[in-house]
């Protein structure tokens, strides 16, 4: 009989330094791809749901039940949905620093589920709800708008460990090492960003409707249980997923490099670089990561990897004195990438009105579709999300596939191909918007 070949140990194992539930090696065959990215994807899309599903509307709700004025409910609003983009440096830092992405997710989904249950109750029980008199004119009293706003900013919280975190926990479940795995990654992020639209989508029709014409109760407790479902989605894959243990945070050591180069700013830097201070062990000083080739670019930096007399008279390594090669590369990188970040500044400011200024100005217009159906305002926004969930399989499968011939990437585009010609078009979409508002003042 002849013998199987068993599989060298290499082999089974991922190489990126994942380790499973049990904090073991992660074995290739049991964990990660796309065994792992459905609980994933399924925890993703029933949180946009919830969160699309109370901030969509939410322009509306400040104005009706806590009887606000526009210019106060937009500016409670854009101030909410600006910390909910805020809270993400600690959830970020924390799952960096201590917890790691999976418990990070699991804890703050925790809070975030109180808050959508204080924001329901706060909707629909008797002495949390404003009273509204024969007219529809609500009076809320003090302690009931504490009461919103205290759900509102629990919530801000929740999402801010989940933001920073599922997205990452996602790319997580693919072995860079692995040519194999690595090709699935881009793919994963199409179908990530498919399934924030379904949600959306979902918000800004169903939910939308619900809030207008059924209650504010209901229209809030859906989005809660929504949010139930995607935390039993996100534990129901526990054993398949790959978890990268907590390497420290990346904002410690981008100030330990910033403050060992500007010590050291009489230091020369060698010619040789070669002669940086790197470390011996094969993995990065980073856990999880690899380690960094030194590039050119921005080479004061590189006098924090300079090692010294006064570096070497105590034997350990002062890290707000001496930074490896790695971590000079990772500030770098960080650097580079300040230019695009700020491209995306005007596009995010304009974007952001969709949930406020659009709204209210939807309320304005005659949104009458036939005799007998009236589109919410709030769900005006419906059309951006229809436009995704169109996009997003006909690019993945269709246009990628065409642009790769052409190209000769393996991804169609880079994904700085990608921002450009999404700015590129977005630049036409809001000269229509703009003709359309003249049209209608001269109108």
């Amino acid at each position: 009989m002849g013998t199987q070949a068993i599989a060298p140990e290499e082999d089974i194992y991922t190489k990126d330094g994942t380790t499973d539930y049990q904090n073991n090696p992660a074995n290739k065959s049991k964990t990660g791809t796309w065994k792992a990215c459905p609980f994933i994807l399924g925890n993703e899309c029933c949180e946009r749901l919830a969160y699309y599903g109370m901030g969509t509307n939410l322009v509306n709700y400040l104005k009706v039940q806590l009887n606000q004025h526009n210019v106060t409910a937009i500016n409670n609003v854009t101030n909410w949905s600006g910390t909910c983009y805020i809270t993400p440096l600690l959830g970020a830092f924390l799952a960096d620093a201590y917890l790691g992405r999976y418990w990070t997710i699991a804890i703050f989904s925790i809070i975030y589920i109180m808050g959508m249950t204080l924001l329901t109750l706060s909707a629909s029980v008797p002495g949390l709800r404003p009273s509204c008199d024969a007219n529809g004119v609500c009076h809320p009293k003090t302690i009931q708008s504490v009461v919103t706003f205290i759900a509102l900013y629990t919530i801000a919280l929740g999402t801010g460990g989940i933001k920073p975190c599922v997205s990452s926990f996602g790319a997580d479940q693919f072995d860079d090492t692995d040519e194999d795995e690595k090709k699935h990654k881009s793919s994963f992020f199409n179908w990530f960003y498919f399934m924030i639209n379904i949600g959306a989508l979902i918000a800004a029709s169903v939910l939308v409707y619900i809030q207008t014409h059924v209650g504010w109760g209901w229209g809030f407790g859906i989005p809660a249980a929504a949010m139930a479902i995607a935390v039993v989605s996100f534990f129901s894959g526990t054993r398949l997923y790959r978890n990268q243990k907590p390497g420290g945070s990346p904002l410690t050591r981008i100030c330990q490099v910033i403050i060992a180069s500007f010590r050291k700013i009489h230091v020369k830097v060698p010619a040789d670089k070669s002669l940086l201070y790197e470390t011996a062990d094969e993995e990065s000083v980073v856990q999880g990561s690899r380690k960094l080739d030194h590039t050119k670019t921005l080479s004061f930096f590189d006098k924090a990897a300079v090692e010294t007399d006064l570096d070497n008279s105590k034997g350990v390594v002062n890290p707000w004195m001496l930074s490896t090669v790695t971590q000079v590369e990772e500030l770098k990188s960080i650097l580079r990438l300040l230019p695009i970040w700020a491209t995306g500044i005007i596009f995010a400011t304009v974007y952001g009105q969709m949930n406020t200024l659009f709204v209210v100005q939807g309320g304005s217009m005659d949104a009458h579709m036939g005799p007998n159906f009236e589109i919410p305002s709030a769900s005006l926004s419906i059309f951006d999300t229809i436009s995704v969930i169109f996009w997003v399989p006909v690019y993945d499968r269709l246009i990628v596939p065409f642009a790769r011939k052409f190209t000769g990437h393996k991804h169609g585009f880079t994904q700085l191909q990608r921002m450009g010609i999404g700015l590129f078009i977005s630049i036409f979409a809001m000269l229509v918007a703009g003709i359309l508002e003249v049209e209608k003042q001269l109108l």
